[in-house]
């Protein structure tokens, strides 16, 4: 074996490994990345089959602000969807029990209508809380990866109708 063969078996040994190193590292990230996305999606949707769950069964709003929102149930059991934006957290509080629904959450906001839209999908401001039958609460929720806010984000949206 010359130098000059062992000097190119070098090389491409060298080129062969950086290529594998280079894969594995991108796939190491996508692995993460899909990781993130799924853990988001899925506090998300719990945090929404809760928040649904309650306001559908609510009686009235008492209370509401673009960050939050106060509602009693037929039972005359009060509960709320608070966020905290300095804490990045959505707190269920009912009944006086607190819990954190949603944590890493960027921004959320709440508004409300008087009913469903009509076929030309206008919503119906609220004059007063009795007359608020529907609220729509959006999120957008994101984790970073190594340190870096990278593209590991949720957005949900949703439009809930309380039925009493």
């Amino acid at each position: 074996m010359t130098l000059v063969e062992l000097l190119v078996t070098a090389f491409l040994s060298t080129i062969l490994f950086a290529a594998l190193a280079l894969l594995w590292v991108n796939g190491a990230r996508s692995v993460l990345a899909m990781t993130n996305y799924t853990e988001l999606d899925r506090t998300s949707k719990y945090a929404l089959d809760v928040m649904s769950k309650d306001i559908r069964q609510a009686h009235g709003m008492t209370a509401f602000s673009a960050s939050s929102v106060a509602m009693t149930n037929a039972s005359g059991v009060a509960f709320s969807f608070t966020y905290n934006n300095g804490n990045r957290t959505l707190t269920r509080t009912y009944a006086g029990q607190s819990k954190v629904l949603l944590t890493e959450c960027d921004r959320l906001a709440f508004a409300i209508f008087q009913r469903n839209p009509s076929n030309n999908f206008n919503f119906y401001p609220v004059t007063t809380l009795a007359d608020a039958k529907l609220l729509n609460v959006n999120w957008k929720c994101s984790r970073q990866i190594k340190g870096q806010k990278v593209n590991t984000e949720s957005i949900q949206t949703a439009k809930i109708v309380m039925r009493n």
